[in-house]
């Protein structure tokens, strides 16, 4: 869904809907390009059947394998809890990267939390993850702080990070 951009915004040149299990092979695709420890099918499976989580997958229109009419960019999965959303995970196709996708999933993630009653977003990044720290840091979020191994493959630091909605 396309919505309006708020006045001194950018409207998105991409449109945005929920995933649905169709979207799981390419969803999986992109998954495994971003990732070097990534989710299984069966827990993007999973978090479509909670009625707290959201699958969001930023498109655009035109022609993509199987006959599909749009091509999926990337996406973002959070959680809705009480007035607060939770980032899982925020992942872009290899080839559509550089190209404001991430950007602007995660503003159309704001959008929707505000529009729901959140007031704070949050989430952890890797203390090696520069591009997204600076992304996260240019779209409001604040250090606030830190998960010690959090990252238990290779013993990394997250790093806390809110942002005020």
């Amino acid at each position: 869904m396309r919505r309006p951009a708020p006045p001194g915004v950018q409207e998105s040149p991409f449109l945005f809907r929920r995933m649905v299990e169709d979207d799981l092979d390419r969803v999986m695709e992109i998954e495994l390009q971003a990732f070097s420890h990534p989710w299984s099918a069966e827990l993007f499976r999973r978090e479509l059947t909670h009625p707290w989580s959201t699958v969001l997958l930023a498109t655009e229109p035109r022609p993509a394998p199987e006959g599909r009419r749009e091509q999926l960019l990337g996406f973002v999965i959070y959680w809705l809890v009480h007035d607060e959303l939770h980032v899982l995970n925020v992942a872009v196709a290899g080839e559509e990267r550089r190209r404001g996708v991430a950007r602007a999933l995660l503003e159309e993630m704001s959008a929707r939390g505000r529009l729901a009653g959140a007031v704070l977003a949050t989430l952890e990044v890797r203390r090696s993850n520069r591009p997204a720290i600076a992304l996260y840091e240019s779209l409001g979020y604040r250090r606030v702080g830190l998960r010690p191994n959090y990252y238990v493959d290779e013993g990394e630091d997250a790093i806390v990070m809110n942002a005020d909605l």
